[in-house]
């Protein structure tokens, strides 16, 4: 009594754990991508001169070091950083000569877009596969149940290889490379959502079957419950707690994902962004990216978390 008590004058303490939590979680990406990039071959100095094909003098590879603050010991650099992370200042692209967030502010649409899009796709296609191998047809659980696992495995860029031999090159139903139009958006869109949805279908049938063999199952059989109406009605919420539960990681899969994603499709966006910061050596821009990824996935997860508490309301009481 006196620990629901303690409960209902403190409702804000799980809300400062998982601010806390999400916090750390952001402090460890910003060192941890601050100490990766610092291991990558090169100068930072000629990236920010245009790369080794410059040809920059001693000079003004000292003068640009200068400027990006480049010739302070690393602890001085690493403490730059995040104060100006705190600040929301991500600092100057080097390959771009503008602020990183105006470099990212034109491309976090469309790849939001892209993850989106892939994260409904996979979840209707996860929950038609869940409902499917938890039917009483045998064929058809263990069709669908193979089904979850191959798509589960497959690499996203030869699926995406695949797809487009297939649909654009033979077929011609939609065009090799990503465009602006909705045609443009439906292979990529199922490059990111066929694998994701191998993985939830996975989780959400677990979690149904182990419900229908529960007794409130057998409760309602003997309600005269049917099959069919014991999945949606029942097992289906069950399933869906360790669904929701895998959103936060659904979407760091779906953002990595978009990197080659939107490669393969030449497609706009911060994936394709990332792979040409890295290999320019851009540290600013990488970090921007970074960062906006971890933080999506942890507003991702905190959202996931209120829904899960909305939708599984078995501790409820």
């Amino acid at each position: 009594m006196a620990t629901a008590t303690v409960r209902r004058r403190r409702p804000w303490r799980p809300v400062l754990i998982r601010l806390g939590g999400a916090l750390v979680a952001l402090w460890l990406v910003a060192t941890v991508a601050f100490g990766v990039l610092q291991l990558l071959p090169g100068d930072p100095a000629e990236a920010a001169l245009g790369g080794p094909g410059s040809q920059a003098s001693a000079a003004a590879l000292q003068a640009a070091r200068e400027q990006y603050g480049l010739d302070r010991p690393l602890p001085v650099q690493y403490l730059a950083h995040l104060g100006r992370v705190l600040t929301g200042d991500l600092g100057t692209s080097y390959s771009h000569r503008a602020p990183v967030t105006e470099v990212m502010a034109p491309l976090i649409g469309p790849t939001l877009t892209l993850a989106v899009l892939a994260l409904l796709c996979a979840w209707l296609l996860a929950l038609v596969t869940a409902m499917v191998a938890t039917g009483t047809s045998r064929l058809a659980a263990r069709v669908a149940s193979a089904v979850e696992l191959v798509a589960s495995v497959l690499p996203g860029f030869w699926l995406a290889s695949v797809l487009i031999i297939v649909f654009a090159t033979h077929l011609g139903w939609f065009p090799p490379v990503s465009d602006a139009t909705p045609r443009g958006l439906v292979l990529p869109v199922l490059s990111l959502a066929v694998p994701l949805a191998g993985y939830l279908s996975q989780t959400m049938r677990e979690a149904m079957l182990t419900a229908l063999d529960s007794p409130f199952a057998l409760a309602a059989r003997t309600r005269g419950e049917s099959r069919w109406g014991l999945r949606v009605r029942h097992a289906l919420r069950h399933g869906l707690v360790p669904g929701i539960n895998l959103s936060g990681w659904s979407f760091g899969y779906l953002i990595s994902g978009a990197v080659v994603i939107e490669t393969v499709f030449a497609r706009p966006g911060l994936g394709r962004s990332l792979v040409s910061a890295v290999t320019s050596r851009d540290v600013p821009l990488v970090l921007g990216v970074t960062l906006f990824a971890a933080l999506g996935y942890v507003l991702v997860t905190m959202a996931a978390d209120a829904l899960t508490a909305a939708v599984d309301t078995r501790g409820a009481s």
